[in-house]
Order: C-alpha cells, then sequence, then structure tokens
C-alpha cells in the first residue's frame, strides 16, 4: 500500500510539474498582431529582445545534432529572449530544402519542424524568411538558373522578380511553406501562432533597377499571394532600410548607394504589416573610426525610427545589427558598445509608446557550431559583458510590456 501511494504521489507530481512547464512555455502563445505602430499580443503591446540564427533548420535536420537547436533557445530563453529570425528556405545545392522547383526534401523540412516545435516549446516566436537574395543557400540566383535550363532568356539574376516562370516557382515555394503540416506537432505553419511573421526575402536589392518601382511590383504581387493564403500572420518584406532615389531622405543612405528598393515606399504597402531595418556599419564604413560608425548609426536608427512612426505608422524591428570580432582593432566592448547603441534606441522609442518594438543581433551560436562562426556571432559563455548587455535590454522590453498590461487592465 505503501508503495501505491508512492506511486501514486509520484504520477500527480509528475502531472504537476508538467502543467507548471506547459504554462511557462505557452506563455506567449497567440498571435502577434499590429494596432497602430505597436505589436499586440494578449491585449497589450509586445516589445521583444530576440536574435538571428539562420541555421536551425540545417542544424535539426540531423537528428544527432538537434540538441543544439534545443541548448540554444534553453539560453536564449535564459537570457530573455523571445524572437529569433531564421530562414524557411534552402534552394539547390548542399542540402537543400528545395531540390529543384515543387520538389522537397523531407529530412529537411523536419528540421525546420523541429526548430518551429522547439521554439514553441521554449515560449519564442519566429520570423521566418523565404528565400534569400544572395547566392548562399541558392536564393534569386537558383531560381534564375532553374528557369534559365527550362530554356527562359535570363540577362541577369534580378529577372528573379519580373520573370513569369520563376515567380511562379517562388509562389509555390510560399504555398509549399505556409500549407506546410508539422510533423511534430501535427499544426500547419499558416495555423501556428509560434510563427510570428513571414519575411519575403532575406534582404532584397534589384540593382538593375534602381527607381525602385520593380522592387515595388514585386513586393506588393507576393505580400498580396502570400495573404491570399495566410491572414493570420504579419508579413515583412525583409529590407535592410534604404531610401529611394526619388526620396530626399536618401541622404541619410551610405553615400550614392541605391539597390533598387524605397523604405518609405516598399512599407507602405497594404499587406506589408511592419519594417524593418538593418545595421552593419562596420562593413558600410569599414574604413571610418569606431566614433564615425557610430555616429552614422544613431542617424540610421532615429531617422527610421521616427519614419515608421511619423509616416509609416506601423511598428519597426531592428532585424540585424552587429559588429565582426575580425574588425581591425576588435575588442569586445566596442561590440557591446554597438549593442547598447541599438538598444538604447529601442529603449528610448519603445518606452515612449514608439514604433521601435525589438532588436534582433546577428548571430546566436552555441557550443558545436564553430564550423558557422562568421565573426559576429554571440556565444554566451565566451563573453560575459555581452551577456550583461543583452539581459539588461531583455529586462528593460519585460518591464515596459508588464508596465502596459497593468495599465490595460486598470
Amino acid at each position: 500500500m505503501k508503495l501505491l501511494w508512492s506511486y501514486i504521489f509520484l504520477v500527480i507530481f509528475l502531472i504537476y510539474e508538467r502543467k507548471i512547464h506547459f504554462k511557462a512555455s505557452a506563455a506567449e502563445a497567440g498571435f502577434v498582431s499590429t494596432e497602430g505602430v505597436h505589436f499586440m499580443l494578449h491585449g497589450t503591446p509586445f516589445y521583444a529582445n530576440g536574435f538571428n540564427a539562420y541555421w536551425l533548420m540545417l542544424v535539426a535536420s540531423d537528428k544527432s545534432q538537434r540538441y543544439k537547436v534545443s541548448s540554444a533557445f534553453e539560453e536564449a530563453a535564459k537570457h530573455g529572449l523571445t524572437i529569433a529570425r531564421t530562414w524557411a528556405f534552402a534552394d539547390g545545392g548542399y542540402s537543400p530544402l528545395q531540390y529543384s522547383p515543387g520538389s522537397y526534401n523531407e529530412q529537411m523540412f523536419q528540421g525546420l519542424d523541429f526548430a518551429i516545435a522547439e521554439a514553441g516549446r521554449h515560449g519564442m516566436k519566429l520570423i521566418l524568411s523565404l528565400v534569400n537574395n544572395y547566392a548562399d543557400f541558392g536564393g534569386k540566383k537558383q531560381y534564375v538558373e532553374w528557369a534559365r535550363k527550362k530554356g527562359q532568356k535570363i540577362s541577369s539574376e534580378d529577372v528573379f522578380f519580373t520573370n513569369p516562370l520563376v515567380k511562379s516557382y517562388y509562389r509555390n515555394h510560399i504555398k509549399v511553406v505556409l500549407t506546410r503540416r508539422n510533423s511534430i506537432t501535427g499544426v500547419a505553419y499558416r495555423d501556428d501562432p509560434t510563427i510570428m511573421a513571414w519575411e519575403l526575402m532575406n534582404e532584397p536589392r534589384c540593382a538593375t533597377d534602381k527607381s525602385g518601382r520593380t522592387m515595388q511590383a514585386w513586393i506588393s504581387e507576393m505580400a498580396s499571394y502570400l495573404k491570399s493564403i495566410d491572414t493570420k500572420h504579419l508579413l515583412e518584406a525583409g529590407l535592410e532600410g534604404f531610401y529611394g532615389p526619388s526620396d530626399a531622405r536618401k541622404q541619410h543612405n551610405i553615400p550614392y548607394f541605391q539597390v533598387g528598393t524605397d523604405f518609405i515606399s516598399n512599407n507602405q504597402i497594404p499587406h506589408v504589416d511592419f519594417a524593418t531595418v538593418h545595421a552593419y556599419p562596420d562593413q558600410w564604413f569599414a574604413n571610418e573610426s569606431d566614433e564615425a560608425q557610430l555616429s552614422f548609426l544613431r542617424n540610421w536608427l532615429e531617422n527610421h525610427i521616427q519614419d515608421a512612426q511619423n509616416i509609416l505608422r506601423k511598428p519597426l524591428i531592428l532585424a540585424e545589427f552587429g559588429k565582426s570580432s575580425r574588425d581591425r582593432g576588435y575588442v569586445t566592448n566596442k561590440r557591446d558598445e554597438l549593442l547598447t547603441v541599438v538598444y538604447s534606441a529601442i529603449y528610448s522609442s519603445a518606452s515612449g509608446g514608439g514604433a521601435a518594438a525589438a532588436g534582433l543581433f546577428w548571430q546566436l551560436l552555441t557550443k558545436g557550431l564553430d564550423n558557422l562562426r562568421d565573426g559576429y556571432e554571440v556565444v554566451f559563455y565566451e563573453s560575459p559583458s555581452t551577456d550583461g548587455v543583452i539581459v539588461e535590454q531583455s529586462r528593460k522590453l519585460s518591464k515596459i510590456r508588464r508596465m502596459f498590461a497593468r495599465t490595460r487592465n486598470l
């Protein structure tokens, strides 16, 4: 009898423990929406700290390596991070998600299934990008190659944005990903609140039409198509933040830098729910001093936050930023200083109810992923000072969310 009661007590304890864990992991359940310049979750403005980890699907496609994905989410959660951005593409080449147009690698898809399931288990929201501007992981170059092999006349990679066959390949990829049913959770991607938003392309550029008309038409078309399949999730274009040639704000760009996008007009497209900005002053002004780079960064952030607030009237995410350890004269406190500049701009806006809502540093790695180091990696146990900067930002943004929640409940 004593053994029986011990067994019953153990079962009750395990059930209770599981409920507690479920409550913790489901704390962020629900779809993120927008209301003016705010993201909204559970009826209150949603501000969050986050990170990039493009490699989640790739690593998780090998079941023996999935613990690294779990470890990354666990470490991120301990640092108060609640948004991750990652790739939902790998076109042709090594370990593809898409072997060829419409032909998919189930093992790779199951890796993405696992990444999404683990994100949900750790209370994370995901931004999933659908194709790359660059040749890494295939990108638009691979799409136009597929079309060329079908007899299409290809003048440049930028026909990705105009060629009817290429566009049909991409639309099909959107449909396949959005309607995918997760093999672990059983939930279709388009019905999964773990996913916060879709991204049309990582850093779209169309250098052959710097006027921006080609990009404007493509974003409009693909945003409309995606929303015809999925009305539950948010959508963003993947922009870096460059202003177009006809915009007086182009003076805030890298000097004489035009890539066929326009921060204002592209983000004014109705189906684009929020704006994004990337920031790599160490690349853009490699020959300038750290002080000059940070000065540009402060202005870059301030201009975009104000434009999101006053012109776009949409939320803004600083979706990529960082400083490379491979920069000349690099020391850790220089990266900490850059993070502090970005985080301070976000907090200043968020604390006043402004448009800036989140910052996602590039990139989070964990133990056993040394082959993915690119100089920008943040490995928590390697740099305690960086840990402190990140945790403090998470704490401050969480405090703002609690403040808004209390105000709404009064």
